[in-house]
């Protein structure tokens, strides 16, 4: 039987989605199907992919323009093997990348997600760094650890899982907006099921864009998404003591980056675009401290930069930061 589902949602993919499609063909494990989740494209994309002659190859067009949310949790509704695993259409597999995710499978049988090392590459296919070295073996909690101390490079192509729990999972989440932190939360939710197996192998590539989903997405959509993300650990912490002891270590600095970056992001997307004053963000920031971390201290505006933030959060203030922004850009 065939173990592997490689799922690829891509609409418009150009020049890179071949790219990305023929190192997947590229496999020297043959045991997978390839299943595409075409939304809709008008740029030549859904020819070109009908035209490969590869019984490996399903394509799966929408007979409409989706979000990319909606296009994303396609995955949970078709026919999948055993083990699935989901790749942005502008990443690459190394050739190895399922041999790698086979042997890890049989050295580590419990698991409930699977990784491997990988590289950053840039727009042009070069490569730019490696990610940061993961332990062989995670809890959910010490991927949560990781993730709220910035130690851990985690995107959404190289992991794999079971289909069964995936399923299960509601996939990536139609509540979170374009899918910022919709990734993290499946990968915690897998990791609750048996941890994190890792392997040393660098087995697939990262394409790092100007233009990619996260560096578009304005600050109301991304602020969205991140206070979804924070409940969703205010609940875990509830139910897993592991969780609220990394939490309790750890939250403070995951929640006060977040209100830093985000305050500035919010600065940086044009008023008509966003409902949310930075200063109405801060103090959503310190409500949810009081679950994330409670009893500790969360004080956002003695941190220079957010308050930076709030006190340039008016039409004269945005003026001024965009143009600081264009001067040192």
């Amino acid at each position: 039987m065939i173990r592997f589902s490689i799922i690829l949602p891509v609409r418009n993919g150009g020049e890179y989605l071949k790219e990305c499609v023929q190192s997947i063909l590229l496999q020297t494990l043959p045991d997978f199907n390839l299943l595409v989740l075409d939304n809709n494209s008008t740029d030549g994309s859904s020819e070109w992919l009908e035209s490969i002659k590869d019984e490996r190859l399903q394509v799966l067009r929408s007979e409409k323009s989706l979000s990319i949310e909606e296009n994303w949790n396609r995955a949970v509704k078709i026919p999948k093997n055993e083990f699935v695993t989901l790749i942005g259409h502008d990443d690459l597999l190394h050739p190895h990348y399922l041999a790698t995710m086979q042997a890890l499978i049989e050295a580590n049988p419990t698991a409930g997600l699977y990784q491997a090392h990988f590289q950053y590459i840039d727009e042009n296919g070069e490569p730019i760094r490696g990610c940061q070295p993961m332990k062989g073996f995670m809890t959910a909690a010490e991927f949560i650890q990781h993730e709220c101390t910035q130690t851990l490079d985690s995107m959404g192509t190289g992991y794999m899982m079971r289909s069964a729990d995936f399923d299960a999972a509601g996939g990536m989440g139609l509540e979170y907006p374009k899918l910022i932190f919709a990734d993290y939360a499946l990968w915690v939710k897998m990791c609750l099921k048996g941890g994190m197996a890792v392997s040393p192998v660098q087995a697939f590539s990262y394409r790092i864009q100007q233009h990619n989903v996260s560096k578009l997405t304005n600050g109301e959509e991304y602020m969205r998404a991140f206070l979804r993300y924070t409940d969703f650990l205010i609940e875990l912490r509830r139910t897993e003591s592991s969780i609220a002891t990394v939490l309790d270590q750890y939250g403070h600095d995951f929640l006060m980056y977040f209100c830093e970056s985000l305050s500035h992001r919010l600065l940086k997307t044009i008023p008509a675009e966003r409902k949310t004053s930075v200063f109405s963000f801060i103090l959503e920031c310190r409500k949810k401290a009081k679950a994330l971390i409670p009893g500790r201290s969360f004080h956002p505006l003695f941190r220079p930069g957010i308050l930076a933030a709030v006190l340039l959060d008016n039409p004269p203030g945005i003026f001024l930061f965009h143009r600081l922004k264009r001067i040192k850009g």
